[in-house]
């Protein structure tokens, strides 16, 4: 149950001035990934330690019924940062690099830049790229394009689980290190130069400063003091589980739930550790948050400046089977949303909201005239008065340009693509237990769902159709073995194409050397995986004669084998 807020503060400010106005509002973005309603102000887990997220909870606007564009980190930062909805980009998955598909969007640090502010930046913001042309300033380097500062990982890994395949060794794992904050990096040091910049202002500009806190990303390596609140005979699981949850669900909702992590950790019987490892680093992720606000009190423009917190979207912990995000349901869809803003009384606001509608909204709050291509709604209306008649929906768009979740203030409706539904009375049901679709008493709301479907929507367009991912040559493979995947770095595409005559067989190099399969590639077909600059990939025929190896590059690779 959410719990209201008591509004003992109240932020003190002069009221906007005009758009030439030399002392425009400045505005602290705040983006928190892969973070669930796991915190105190929305009472996800009972056993969450999120002292600072209740903080500025108590000064702001809390958007219990705000979602998410789309339920996976690249769309969703996309959407967000651009306002234009994925079923208007055609970007709804994380290998679709955001420059193929958006190659001239005006990205709203830069549509600031040009109205006069400083733009900056560090920590994760888009999907594990900076877009250097989007930005005055950012740390680390933006020219490099990788937002990640320095991050202590364990020596050796997997340290959870045995491996389950390249998948496994960047989903699943965690645990307690024995640093500092300032040892670990990653978060901390995103925090401290946010706060540097909020302490010291441009003097002459207002500014747009974004801080991306990766935390509770996995893998969940925190310093072991914020594992030490959660011993593990105590840890519970998560509150909406139910073992029958799935009976309810349509074909296409039970082919989204049921992956490959959840019944990995089940068994091996890791899931409650599991568990503690993402209420450790929520509780990291506080602390970070903690030292952004003590800067933002100090700083001379604490009364005039707007404050955003987002997620990107939410996280299965087990609930309808799923370890992950990707799906249309309340657990992944729902994330936290608060909006501090000079002038504004700190409330609570139920109906249903998108992230995406934080461009329009910022615009607005500014006094900035707002791109005609942003879609979403302004949410001025609420921030002024919590309660205010809201006509909309929120949307959430799924694979695909059919595949979609459409939020009411009452109700969530899901769609697939091959037709099959889901409708939840989310007032008594919040955890979406039983599928009301198909019953005869719902048919007049799911005829209201239906009419509020996204239109014409944009093909999905492949990742590796752009010129910009290099064709990439094999290394013959004789005497000497495939080097060693350098550490995760930036995500990007491996795009294949057998035009040969037989099946081909894929294998990942882990960072030790080892050989681990990746399937096949039939012939005259495509695959796309995912995978990481600097890795490393050895093709070989279906009778085991090796075509080479490649390494790799910056913004992904194709490779054609004739």
């Amino acid at each position: 149950m959410i719990k209201r807020l008591s509004f003992s503060f109240l932020l003190l400010a002069a009221p906007f001035l005009s758009a030439e106005a030399p002392d425009k509002p400045s505005i602290l973005f705040i983006s928190v990934d892969d973070l669930n309603d796991w915190i105190s102000p929305l009472g996800g887990h009972p056993q969450s330690i999120t002292p600072n997220f209740q903080r500025l909870a108590s000064r702001s606007v809390l958007f219990t019924n705000a979602h998410c564009p789309a339920p996976a980190c690249g769309p969703c930062r996309a959407a967000i940062l651009s306002g234009i909805a994925p079923h208007q980009s055609g970007l709804y998955e994380n290998m679709q690099p955001l420059r193929e598909v958006m190659p001239d969007v005006t990205l709203i640090p830069r549509h600031f830049s040009n109205h006069g502010y400083h733009s900056s930046g560090s920590g994760k913001i888009l999907h594990y790229v900076i877009d250097p042309r989007s930005w005055d300033d950012y740390f680390p380097d933006k020219e490099k394009d990788n937002p990640f500062p320095f991050t202590r990982y364990p020596g050796q890994r997997p340290v959870s689980l045995p491996r389950g395949g390249p998948w496994q060794y960047v989903e699943t794992d965690w645990g307690p290190l024995d640093v500092t904050d300032e040892e670990f990096g990653g978060d901390f040091s995103v925090s401290q130069w946010v706060s540097k910049q909020l302490t010291n202002p441009p003097a002459d500009k207002p500014f747009f400063l974004a801080c991306g806190l990766y935390r509770p990303h996995e893998p969940w390596f925190v310093p072991a003091k914020y594992f030490k609140p959660f011993p593990l005979e105590k840890v519970q699981l998560p509150p909406g589980y139910r073992p029958d949850d799935l009976d309810d669900v349509p074909p296409a909702g039970r082919a989204l739930a049921r992956n490959r992590y959840f019944p990995h950790i089940q068994w091996h019987g890791e899931w409650r550790a599991g568990v503690q490892g993402y209420l450790a680093s929520i509780h990291f992720a506080d602390a970070m948050l903690g030292n952004v606000l003590d800067a933002l009190d100090q700083s001379p423009r604490r009364n005039n400046t707007i404050v955003v917190l987002w997620s990107d979207h939410g996280w299965h912990l087990g609930e309808k089977e799923h370890w992950q995000k990707f799906t249309g349901w309340r657990a992944c869809s729902r994330v936290p949303l608060m909006i501090l803003a000079p002038g504004i009384k700190p409330g609570v606001c139920d109906q249903p909201v998108s992230t995406i509608d934080l461009f329009k909204t910022l615009t607005s709050l500014t006094g900035i005239q707002t791109p005609e291509n942003v879609s979403g709604n302004d949410l001025s209306p609420l921030l002024k008065n919590p309660e205010s008649d809201w006509p909309h929906t929120s949307l959430t768009q799924l694979r695909g340009p059919k595949a979609y979740a459409l939020s009411g203030k009452k109700f969530r409706y899901i769609h697939y693509a091959n037709g099959d539904e889901e409708l939840y009375d989310i007032v008594n049901d919040g955890f979406e237990h039983t599928n009301l679709a198909g019953k005869k008493d719902y048919e007049e709301i799911l005829m209201k769902f239906r009419s509020k479907a996204p239109k014409n929507g944009v093909p999905y367009r492949r990742a590796g159709q752009s010129a910009k991912i290099q064709n990439a040559p094999l290394v013959k493979l004789r005497k000497t073995k495939a080097p060693p995947s350098q550490k995760d770095s930036v995500q990007v595409p491996l795009s294949i194409k057998n035009s040969s005559s037989e099946h081909l067989r894929l294998f990942w190099i882990d960072q030790q050397g080892e050989r681990k399969p990746f399937g096949k590639i039939a012939t005259a077909s495509n695959r796309v995986v995912p995978t990481h600059v600097g890795h490393t990939w050895v093709i070989e025929t279906r009778s085991g004669e090796a075509l080479g190896y490649l390494v790799i590059p910056q913004k992904g690779a194709r490779v054609i084998i004739e």
